[in-house]
C-alpha cells in the first residue's frame, strides 16, 4: 500500500471524530442532527473501508461496494426531498478540507507524501461526488417515470356507466404506452365486470394522425376479442376529414360525433328508454 494512502486511513481512524465535527460543522451547521452525524460518520467508514481494499484506487472494486451503496442511498433520500444533486455532491466535497487540515498537522514536514496524499483524496472525493451525481439522475429520471406512469393512470380512467357498459374518455396525445396502459386497464375492466359494451371517448384528443388511428384499431380489435363490442365517440368534423384523408379503414367500428349520442345508442342496444317528465 502506498505511504500516502496509509497516512489517509490514519488519519480517519485516529483523527476520525475530529474530522467528523468538522464536516457536519460545514455542511449542517454547530447544530447538526445525530441523524447527519450518523450519515457522515457512515460514509467516513466506507471511506476507510475502499482505502483498506485490494483496489484502493478504483470505486467500482468490490471493496468499494459501501461506498458506493451508502453514495447511491444518499443520492435517492435527498432526490426524494426534492434537494438538487449539486447539494449531494457538494455535501461528499465538504469532506476535502476537515481531511487536509488532518494531513496537514500530521504530514507538515514531509512535502511529498503530504502531496500525494492530498492529490488521493481530491481524486477520490471527487469520484465519489461524481458518483452521487450519476445516481441522482437517475433516481429522479426513475421518480419522473414513476409520476408519469400514475399521471396517465389518472388521466384515462375507466368508467363503469351502468351494468354491462363501460366508458374510456381519452385526453390529451395518444402514443403506444399510453394506448397499451388504457387497453389493459379496460380488457381487465371487462372481466371484471363483464361488460359487453365498452365507449371510447376521443372528445379530449387533439389530433388524431395514422399511428393514432391505428392505436384505437388495436384497442377496439382487442375488445372484440374479448367478446364486447365497441363505440368510438366525439369524432369531430376536423377528426372524420384526417381519418379519411389517411386512408385508415374504420369500416365495422361503430362511431359516434359526441359523447351523448354514444349514451344513447349504448342505451337503445342495452334495450333501455329515457323520458322527460311532463
Amino acid at each position: 500500500m502506498a505511504s500516502h494512502d496509509q497516512a489517509l486511513i490514519d488519519v480517519l481512524r485516529d483523527e476520525r471524530a475530529a474530522v467528523l465535527k468538522a464536516w457536519t460543522t460545514a455542511t449542517h451547521g454547530a447544530h447538526a442532527s445525530v441523524a447527519n452525524r450518523d450519515e457522515a460518520d457512515e460514509l467516513l467508514g466506507a471511506l476507510q473501508q475502499g482505502l483498506q481494499s485490494q483496489a484502493p484506487d478504483d470505486l467500482q472494486a468490490e471493496g468499494w461496494a459501501g461506498a458506493r451503496r451508502l453514495l447511491e442511498a444518499l443520492s435517492a433520500s435527498r432526490a426524494a426531498q426534492g434537494q438538487a444533486a449539486g447539494d449531494t455532491s457538494a455535501f461528499v466535497l465538504a469532506l476535502k478540507l476537515p481531511i487536509f487540515t488532518a494531513l496537514q498537522q500530521r504530514l507538515g514536514k514531509d512535502s511529498q507524501t503530504l502531496l500525494d496524499a492530498v492529490v488521493s483524496v481530491t481524486t477520490k472525493l471527487d469520484t465519489m461526488a461524481q458518483w452521487t451525481a450519476t445516481a441522482f439522475q437517475r433516481t429522479r429520471e426513475e421518480l419522473i417515470g414513476r409520476q408519469q406512469e400514475e399521471l396517465l393512470e389518472l388521466s384515462t380512467p375507466v368508467i363503469k356507466l351502468w351494468d354491462g357498459v363501460l366508458a374510456v374518455p381519452m385526453i390529451g396525445t395518444l402514443d403506444s404506452s399510453r394506448t397499451q396502459m388504457v387497453m389493459e386497464a379496460l380488457l381487465q375492466k371487462i372481466v371484471d365486470t363483464e361488460s359487453g359494451l365498452a365507449i371510447i371517448d376521443i372528445t379530449g384528443v387533439p389530433t388524431v394522425d395514422t399511428l393514432v388511428a391505428q392505436h384505437l384499431l388495436k384497442t377496439v380489435t382487442a375488445i372484440r376479442l374479448m367478446g364486447a363490442d365497441c363505440i368510438i365517440s366525439g369524432v369531430r368534423p376536423q377528426i372524420a376529414q384526417t381519418i379519411v384523408h389517411l386512408g385508415v379503414d374504420l369500416q365495422g367500428v361503430t362511431t359516434k360525433a359526441s359523447l351523448a349520442a354514444a349514451l344513447a345508442l349504448a342505451l337503445k342496444r342495452g334495450g333501455w328508454t329515457v323520458t322527460r317528465n311532463a
